[in-house]
């Protein structure tokens, strides 16, 4: 039995949700493979200079921006953050060191940035594979380092990337997709009268379209201004962790039906019964609306999160959705996408996005291991 670490933190939720992911198609696949979860961020608390400083995580912080929408100026919150990594480098190195003397492992699976650098410096020996959970990198020193280690990644932009910055093709795997929660492979189709009956106990009209609002795990208050602007419009809105904007949104006065969840397990559910999807251009919540063939609308702007400002692109030249330089538009965005000859074309540029990630992986994995 192979000992696997997969390392993850709570920032923003995508990694966790990822290494989660594929740690359970692993075990459904029943890989020759013993997995150990390690949350870096609690390995790091010790010299987590941003909790000495606010009484926060570093985590904590990030996400709190999240949920206030606060994003403005994060490319210069991102160049600090690194600067911070690289002061206190060492410290992190000989943490990590200390940890893989207790438990040697096989193969360390990163499914975080920043610290990959800490990360290949600590590690004895055992190979390392940093699996990209955005669709493409946000340079320097964010995802890929120019170090050995062995890369997946979701799209050919990523692969360009990573070849550009030296690493070997044979070192380079590239996969459909964004790992999904497997739970968006499993829910059965949906008849037609089942759909309109699941509609109608939620509130809305099966006739219509409904849009679904979804803005992360932490929610962002954006989402009152969308509703706002789309008073005759269907929407499901998802909160997340975010009670507040949930009871504001509840309370919110809106002509057309408005249906509104906390935080969810039930996202696949929620997808299947839109009609398209309206959010931030996350590599998570975006790659789950298209696995659904849900059109998508987004925003890029200076408050997009550098790091999903390249996603926006990548909307375009797929074809699946419409993207605005801010929300203000999106009554009239709304009104394009669902045009019926702009559906039907939005729509199928979704289906020709095949996305089995999570199941490729694990193979990799184990080809990387045969290796040593």
């Amino acid at each position: 039995m192979r000992k696997l670490h997969f390392v993850f933190f709570d920032a923003g939720g995508g990694h966790r949700a990822a290494a989660t992911a594929l740690r359970r198609v692993i075990e459904q696949q029943s890989r020759p493979f013993e997995i150990r979860m390690v949350n870096l961020q609690e390995l790091l608390d010790s010299i987590d200079v941003f909790r000495k400083l606010t009484g926060l995580r570093l985590q904590d912080v990030y996400n709190a921006l999240l949920k206030k929408g606060w994003t403005l100026g994060s490319p210069q919150l991102t160049a600090g953050m690194h600067l911070v990594i690289r002061l206190f480098h060492r410290q992190q190195v000989r943490l990590l060191e200390e940890l893989w003397k207790k438990d040697r492992p096989d193969l360390v699976v990163s499914v975080i940035p920043n610290f990959n650098r800490a990360l290949r410096q600590s590690l004895p020996g055992a190979p390392m594979v940093t699996i990209l959970t955005d669709i493409a990198d946000y340079p320097p020193h964010f995802w890929i380092e120019r170090q050995q280690q062995y890369l997946i990644c979701g799209s050919d932009k990523a692969v360009q990337q990573a070849l550009e910055l030296g690493h070997d093709r044979s070192r380079v795997f590239r996969v459909s997709g964004m790992i999904l929660n497997p739970g968006f492979y499993e829910i059965p189709p949906l008849a037609e009268k089942e759909r309109a009956a699941a509609l109608a106990a939620l509130g809305f009209d099966p006739r219509l379209p409904v849009g679904l609002v979804l803005f992360g795990g932490q929610g962002s208050s954006v989402m009152l201004e969308i509703a706002r602007r789309l008073p005759d419009r269907q929407l499901l809105l998802i909160c997340g962790h975010n009670r507040e904007l949930a009871s504001k949104l509840r309370a919110l006065p809106h002509r057309a039906p408005l249906f509104v969840e906390g935080f969810t397990k039930e996202v696949p559910k929620y997808m299947q019964l839109a009609d398209y999807f309206i959010g931030k251009p996350g590599p998570g919540s975006l790659s789950e609306a298209v696995f659904m063939h849900l059109p998508v609308i987004v925003e890029r702007n200076a408050w997009t999160l550098p790091q999903e400002r390249y996603n926006a692109e990548w909307i375009r030249e797929e074809g699946i959705g419409i993207v605005l330089p801010n929300f203000r538009g999106i009554a009239r965005a709304v009104d394009q996408l669902v045009e019926p000859a702009a559906y039907r074309q939005f729509r199928a540029a979704t289906r020709r996005l095949q996305n089995h990630a999570v199941f490729e992986i694990p193979e990799i994995l184990e080809r990387i291991l045969a290796k040593t």
